[in-house]
């Protein structure tokens, strides 16, 4: 005799976590933007098929947009000794100190569509020390991270480390600047429940 199926269920079922509407908690309107932010936002769109929420965010105040987009378009896209991908990992090591769910979700998936790896992007996200990585990327993920956790104790050594891995003074510099950027970005996110848009989570998997 078969043994019947026990369709009692254990346990509790999670809901299904749908994206929320909302771009994030604080529920400020959008500010009337100047042509060239609402150019900035239309092009976001157009390559993307979206606008990163992040934007949505700042877009409350014209000046903040503008000045937050500045800043990312320099540090992230403008001619470095980093490539693009390298400062998608860094803001990906950061990111996962300060457990910031935005910019996890949305840099992580940056760094897959950037590798072509989706098993790297996962590992960066959860902990940068589970990938095999180059000497070169460990140090730069490494100063990023204490640069993050205990900033008052990065002293010439860590600099030092860097450069035996092969970095420029200048290189150093930008390494510098993208984990303090996204440190900085991390805390605002956190601070207003910013939330990623929904294609981040499907990307590149």
């Amino acid at each position: 005799m078969t043994k019947k199926h026990d369709k009692r269920m254990v346990g509790e079922v999670p809901a299904k976590q749908d994206a929320p509407p909302a771009v994030m908690a604080l529920a400020l309107p959008q500010a009337e933007l100047s042509q060239e932010m609402q150019a900035f936002l239309a092009k976001c769109e157009e390559k993307l098929g979206y606008v990163p929420n992040v934007l949505l965010a700042y877009a409350h105040d014209d000046a903040k947009l503008a000045a937050f987009a500045t800043l990312y378009n320099d540090l992230m896209l403008a001619p470095s000794g980093l490539s693009k991908l390298e400062r998608e990992m860094i803001a990906v090591a950061v990111s996962s100190v300060n457990r910031c769910y935005y910019c996890l979700t949305a840099h992580g998936a940056a760094v897959r569509q950037l590798s072509g790896d989706p098993v790297l992007g996962e590992m960066l996200v959860m902990n940068y020390r589970a990938a095999a990585l180059s000497p070169r990327h460990r140090a730069m993920l490494d100063f990023a991270e204490k640069l993050t956790e205990v900033p008052h104790l990065v002293e010439e050594e860590d600099r030092q480390s860097l450069r035996d891995a092969g970095f420029t003074e200048r290189d150093i510099w930008d390494i510098g600047a993208v984990a303090a950027f996204f440190n900085m970005s991390n805390r605002m996110a956190s601070a207003v429940d910013m939330r990623p848009n929904a294609e981040y989570h499907g990307s590149v998997r």
